[in-house]
């Protein structure tokens, strides 16, 4: 078993998680992400996607983006993006999914937005499944 570290998810509004974990997953620019206990320091970007934290029980979160600093076993997620996904009903989902198909019609939408709407648009239509 892996040793635990600990885990800061924060938004504007207020401090969503503070606790430890021994495993987390990030959907990070670079690809999918798993942060355990020792990890080289980083700090990375967040696209679209499920953050995975695990550690007493499993936690799960939709971000849209933000950043992550991690460093002496200290993992601090930021986003004004973040929901935990038990708070995301069905009809929110579906809401979200409308919306980001309307900005996807959007003219004059640059190569990154056309991505990151996308690949929001994947990953809320797998949740609603």
């Amino acid at each position: 078993m892996s040793e635990d570290f600990n885990v800061e998810i924060v938004s504007p509004e207020k401090s969503l998680l503070k606790e430890k974990s021994n495993s987390i997953i990030l959907p990070a620019y670079e690809g999918e992400m798993t942060i355990l206990s020792n990890h080289i320091p980083l700090i990375t970007f967040l696209k679209p996607g499920i953050i995975k934290v695990s550690g007493n029980s499993e936690k799960k979160y939709f971000v849209e983006d933000g950043t992550v600093e991690f460093s002496n076993n200290n993992l601090t997620i930021l986003s004004s993006t973040i929901v935990d996904l038990k708070d995301l009903s069905k009809n929110k989902i579906s809401e979200m999914i409308e919306n980001t198909k309307n900005q996807l019609k959007e003219e004059n939408l640059d190569d990154k937005k056309r991505y990151i709407f996308s690949h929001k648009l994947d990953c809320l239509s797998g949740i609603n499944q």
